[in-house]
């Protein structure tokens, strides 16, 4: 058996698979997230780890004792640790927005086009960079008692193995990773005055990180130096859960954000900062994502503005109901993309074309179909940099996934197919466990073997057509209400 345990927003996720990817156990355990204020998200990190030994140890017993190897993945965040291994506040999470200013601050240093090109991505209030130096500004306490920062899955793996250890997808997060050589910048470290010693050493995806120490094994019902692999973050352990190791299939996850993950051979910088680059956990290959902030989130306010007991199930109903185009109705998805100056007050949403006749069904349709439009906008950029996108593969959860992918393929103009409990972060982290231990040849291989698509769905030609003439008034509608967006995010990006 190969384990995977994703450390989530919410729960640590443990899974048990065989060599065909098959899913023979699976167990999870929640903590809570902590907002004292508006924009501010914070975990104890000591919660994961508890909840990830709970994982662990109950899948552990089902699985028995032939289990060659664990895979780790995780959400974003940052973990402050002193010299004693003591963490020495709450872990920052991803969303977290409270580093506006010192993100502004890191784009006018170093230059907003000198950090695209070194990270491949404009500057995030949310990322390590932006929160040190934060932490420097609001706590110099903690900042000078910090000897070690780690995301959430590594601070699990250093008390799993003792050893400090990231990976490249994780490090492409952080906004101090050299994308081309996929080590730390000394240029943006220098420039931000962070020492290079509080940074964990990189290894790519599948590489075996350490061993699992004798006292937790036991504890675990695990077997003693158990190999650990690098892992993932969650959207790369996703997408090797998808099969997304090739040119031309793309992923699309629709959850609180909805998300776009291309791989690419080489790295690809989108010089106007619409899309993000990173590496991909394959081992010399990177990405591309478009995100769009408010998706899931954004049919969630509408169900709470309906008020009443209207289920998610209700919504899509009621937007299966609705005629295509949502009967002249467009909706704008940006009310939660972050603030780009300390002045502004960020992303703005709306309904545009919004007449006496229209009903709730239409709202709510418009809803759906402006996330896709939205969305459909980054499908657009990553042909224009010469990405081919021959299939979406979608991972969108809940009663309404049908529905959801009938829009992207009808949107895209492309291909979407469902996927089966392989898409989950933790299967595609025991895929890159497999990798390390030598069961599979390759990750490429590792999803070749064990990955299937479900449903297909082909595009309507007469219905994308139609899309087609209402996604380019839609283009003219957007910049009206968020302001350029290209000019906006060139120098710091929104949380995630």
């Amino acid at each position: 058996m190969l384990l995977g345990l994703d450390v989530g927003a919410t729960r640590a996720t443990a899974v048990a698979i065989d060599g065909t990817g098959a899913v023979h156990a699976s167990a999870s355990a929640e903590y809570p997230v902590n907002g004292r204020r508006s924009g501010e998200r914070e975990q104890d990190p000591g919660s994961w780890w508890r909840a990830s030994q709970r994982a662990l140890a109950e899948v552990a017993s089902a699985a028995g004792r032939e289990v060659a190897g664990i895979g780790l993945t995780g959400h974003a965040g940052s973990v402050f640790m002193d010299a004693r291994g003591i963490v020495v506040r709450p872990a920052i999470l991803g969303g977290d927005r409270r580093a506006l200013r010192q993100s502004v601050e890191m784009a006018e240093r170093i230059g907003r086009d000198r950090l695209l090109a070194i990270t491949g991505n404009a500057v995030a209030t949310d990322c390590l960079a932006s929160t040190a130096l934060w932490l420097r500004d609001v706590e110099p306490v903690q900042f000078r008692h910090t000897r070690r920062v780690l995301a959430p899955k590594d601070y699990v793996r250093l008390m799993l193995t003792g050893e400090a250890v990231t990976d490249v997808t994780d490090a492409s997060t952080t906004g101090l990773l050299d994308l081309q050589r996929r080590t730390w910048s000394g240029e943006i470290l220098d420039a931000l005055g962070i020492p290079p010693g509080w940074l964990p050493d990189i290894q790519e995806s599948p590489a075996i990180s350490g061993g699992l120490r004798p006292s937790v094994a036991s504890e675990l019902g695990l077997p003693a130096r158990l190999p650990i692999a690098a892992g993932a973050c969650d959207e790369a352990a996703a997408a090797v859960g998808c099969g997304i190791v090739e040119l031309g299939l793309v992923s699309s996850s629709i959850r609180r954000d909805a998300v776009l993950f291309a791989p690419t051979d080489s790295a690809i910088i989108d010089a106007t900062g619409r899309l993000g680059a990173g590496c991909h956990a394959l081992p010399q290959r990177y990405r591309l994502r478009a995100r769009t902030a408010a998706a899931g989130a954004a049919l969630h306010w509408w169900g709470g503005v309906l008020r009443g007991h209207v289920s998610h199930n209700d919504l899509y109903q009621l937007a299966a109901s609705a005629p295509l185009g949502s009967d002249g109705l467009f909706f704008l998805p940006h009310f939660e993309s972050a603030p780009t100056t300390p002045g502004d007050a960020g992303g703005r949403g709306a309904f545009a074309g919004l007449r006496a006749h229209h009903t709730r069904a239409d709202l709510t349709r418009a809803v759906m179909e402006g996330v896709i439009f939205s969305l459909r906008d980054g499908l657009d950029r990553l042909r224009e940099l010469g990405i081919e996108v021959r299939q979406v593969r979608a991972t969108s959860r809940g009663a309404g996934t049908r529905l959801w992918r009938e829009l992207q393929a009808e949107i895209f103009g492309v291909p979407v197919a469902s996927m089966a409990v392989t898409a989950r972060p933790a299967v595609g982290a025991a895929l890159l466990a497999g990798v390390a231990c030598g069961w599979y040849a390759s990750v490429a291989d590792a999803a070749r073997d064990t990955v299937h698509t479900g449903e297909l769905i082909e595009p309507d030609p007469g219905r994308s057509a139609q899309y087609e003439r209402l996604y380019r008034t839609y283009r003219t509608l957007a910049p009206a209400i968020t302001g350029n967006v290209e000019s906006s995010t060139r120098g710091v990006a929104q949380p995630g």
